[in-house]
């Protein structure tokens, strides 16, 4: 604060409340409460502020303002006015004096027992029994055995002891208490609770633990006292532990990083560390399952299918060129796969049904919550089968891999824990033509995107189509589209060669997870769709050499596992589904 000054300035159109200001008429304060923060009042009853202002209406120029603008005492209401603001900004300055002197006070506390704590070192004791490395998950009640009772000492191993162990993870929840802190470590396998005391809770380390700090704890393993809750009701009580990666904190934290109420955009950058969440690991163990459970059902079915692994380095196209991504492959022009179907087919005359597993790029700049740039496709390819095998085959498939995931505990549990509503699809799907759902959705008054009737012809939008599926509520195939909006190579009904023998399933929440339809067989009507398309056919060569070579009737399809586990999971959008999603503006990290 300055000192008092006999005259002090203000002037409220060319002064200035900040340092270059001192109160002289050369540099004026702006108003009177920065004046008089900054120059206390004199106990005489001279006037010591002056101002001055503009007078409403005045001429404008500086030889006019010359004349007009004297400086003048602060008349006693502003001064009173002014003072009461003094007032209140010394008691606000007062309290925050306090309160920045109790958190000094708390800080220099907090620092001391900091500085204690460092020079406390625990040590193993020898003489304790050996310890056996377990993961997390590990139950085995003949590996494991979990002492139960009370006992009067922190760390007990009498008769009738529990095993001890080691155990290595990072913090993924912790919680202290007077004397005790509870920290639940994670694996990747599972979460056990374990317990500090004593001079445990003590250290340094203890004292500033952070999520995500990986540890190597030793003690003893006991079922959790009754009426108190952990994961798999059991804990370990810690004789001993070590630090083995500190976790960043405070504005470095995970919690801030990745918190649950972050930007979108900051959480997709962040990826790596959302990942460590609970249900954004549950979705990537839940993904894991459902591949087992695919090629578990592929092979257990009859007839079985083989799986292959076809290329994602391509020279032609399956779903339009418009969504294509092209790169220069040493002088030719390539492409990343929209789909491995063309080169199915051709596995089928020496290995019968087949299948694949196989990334899948789509350059569409779509940003809905069911599309991504990149994602996994579960393709396969049925030879000498009916458009009605297809979907019989569709069913079983789709339906057998729920089973399959669900008579999991583990993964049931996690399934449940991120869809509470979630039931298993019941057979047989409800059958819906095309043209039945153009009908449908008029008398339901669902309009198109332009706000029209829909009409035959129309590419059923993705907000009609699942409006359509949410009101209906259970699983549909919808058959029979128009030649015109679906892909060249699929077969059109023999009795109505308008439409083609095509399928989407739709899920509930989701929408449409797969495509299929039965695939031309005969080389002529082959030839013509691909001059109806204007594609050349001289790249497709070892493709329509399958219709010179013995062909048959062959159909497949491909399902998006991504929407697949979001029907699963009850997420909102597929980019929860993949690891490290890739989509319209997103190519990291």
């Amino acid at each position: 604060m300055a000192e008092p000054s006999r005259s002090v300035h203000v002037d409220e159109d060319h002064g200035c409340d900040d340092k270059s200001a001192d109160g002289s008429q050369q540099n004026p304060y702006k108003t009177l409460l920065f004046a008089l923060i900054q120059h206390q009042p004199l106990p005489s009853g001279a006037p010591q502020y002056f101002t001055r202002k503009k007078e409403p209406g005045a001429e404008q120029g500086p030889a006019v303002s010359e004349v007009h603008q004297q400086w003048l005492p602060a008349t006693t209401s502003a001064l009173k006015k002014a003072t009461k603001l003094y007032d209140q900004h010394k008691r606000k300055q007062a309290k925050g004096d306090e309160l920045a002197s109790r958190e000094k006070q708390e800080a220099d506390k907090r620092q001391q027992i900091l500085d204690e704590a460092k020079r406390l070192h625990i040590r193993q004791d020898p003489h304790l029994p050996k310890a056996i490395k377990i993961r997390l998950d590990q139950k085995d009640p003949a590996i494991v055995k979990l002492r139960s009772g009370q006992s009067e000492k922190d760390v007990d191993y009498s008769d009738g002891r529990g095993t001890r162990v080691r155990v290595t993870g990072r913090v993924h929840r912790c919680r202290a208490q007077k004397d005790v802190i509870f920290l639940t470590l994670q694996d990747g396998y599972g979460l056990l609770q374990c317990v500090l005391t004593g001079d445990l809770t003590k250290t340094y380390d203890a004292m500033t633990m952070t999520l995500e700090t990986s540890l190597e704890i030793y003690g003893e393993m006991w079922e959790v006292p009754p009426k108190q809750h952990a994961p798999d009701d059991r804990e370990l009580h810690a004789d001993y532990y070590e630090v083995i990666g500190k976790a960043a904190g405070e504005k470095e934290a995970i919690t801030t990083r990745a918190a649950p109420d972050a930007d979108p955009q900051t959480l997709y950058d962040n990826r790596h560390l959302v990942l460590r969440g609970d249900h954004a690991s549950a979705v990537m163990k839940v993904r894991a399952a459902l591949l087992r459970a695919f090629r578990q059902t592929y092979e257990e079915i009859t007839p079985s299918c083989l799986e292959v692994t076809p290329p994602c380095m391509v020279q032609t196209q399956v779903e339009g060129g418009a969504t294509l991504f092209a790169f220069d492959y040493y002088g030719q022009k390539a492409y990343l796969t929209q789909s491995s179907q063309l080169y199915l087919e051709t596995c089928l005359p020496s290995l019968g049904n087949v299948f694949c597993v196989a990334p899948s790029f789509r350059a569409e700049k779509s940003l809905t919550r069911r599309h991504l740039s990149e994602y996994t496709h579960v393709e396969a390819e049925l030879d000498f089968i009916t458009f009605d095998d297809l979907l019989a085959h569709l069913e079983l498939v789709m339906c057998r891999v729920v089973e399959l995931a669900l008579t999991n505990p583990q993964i049931a549990k996690l399934i449940l824990d991120l869809n509470p509503k979630f039931e298993a699809p019941e057979r047989p799907f409800k059958r819906m033509k095309y043209a039945d759902a153009i009908e449908w959705l008029n008398e339901h008054d669902i309009r198109t995107g332009e706000g029209e009737p829909h009409k035959f012809g129309d590419d059923i939008a993705e907000a009609a189509e699942r409006k359509m599926t949410d009101i209906i509520n259970r699983p549909i195939f919808l058959t029979h589209f128009p030649a015109e909006i679906k892909a060249f190579y699929m077969r059109k009904d023999p009795q109505d060669p308008r439409v083609t023998e095509s399928v989407d399933c739709l899920m509930p929440n989701v929408g449409e997870i797969v495509g299929g339809s039965m695939r031309m067989e005969d080389y002529d009507e082959l030839m013509e769709a691909y001059k109806r398309v204007e594609i050349d056919p001289t790249p497709y060569y070892w493709y329509t050499d399958q219709r010179k070579y013995g062909t048959s009737p062959h159909g497949g399809y491909g399902l998006g596992l991504e929407r697949f586990l979001a029907w699963m999971c009850g997420r909102f959008t597929v980019r929860e589904c993949s690891l490290y999603p890739r989509f319209t503006d997103r190519c990291t990290p």
